[in-house]
């Protein structure tokens, strides 16, 4: 596969679990939405790797390293927010950080979480 084929890939991968993202939303299992958000995000950025630097992606799961690593200019609101998304990374994936990751989860939370991920994968495919 060439370049374009592999992002093409990418971010019909993320397209999926972005639909999955909506779906343990609505059903209000928030925590495990956020985690799979950060796939979302993950697998975009590593088509904005693919396209822009090498199509060997980076195995890395730290969403602001992998843009580093990608050249993408970010605000430091977003880097914050890559940050932020990174951590639901490893809270949801880990026992002894899951039950306070789940007590954080509220409904307001995740609401906000999930909108910024809409708003920063908006952002990004325009780039793609």
């Amino acid at each position: 596969m060439d370049k374009k084929e592999i992002a093409k890939y990418w971010i019909k991968s993320s397209d999926n679990d972005f639909a999955t993202m909506n779906y343990l939303y609505e059903g209000k299992n928030y925590p495990w939405a956020l985690f799979i958000g950060h796939i979302v995000i993950e697998k975009l950025l590593k088509a904005y790797y693919t396209r822009n630097i090498d199509t060997n992606t980076p195995y890395l799961h730290d969403l602001l390293r992998i843009a580093d690593k990608a050249k993408l200019s970010l605000s430091e609101e977003q880097k914050n927010f890559l940050d932020t998304l990174t951590s639901f990374n490893i809270k949801a994936r880990y026992d002894d950080y899951k039950l306070k990751f789940y007590t954080l989860c509220t409904k307001k939370f995740a609401s906000e979480h999930v909108a910024k991920i809409k708003e920063f994968r908006l952002w990004i495919k325009e780039m793609l």
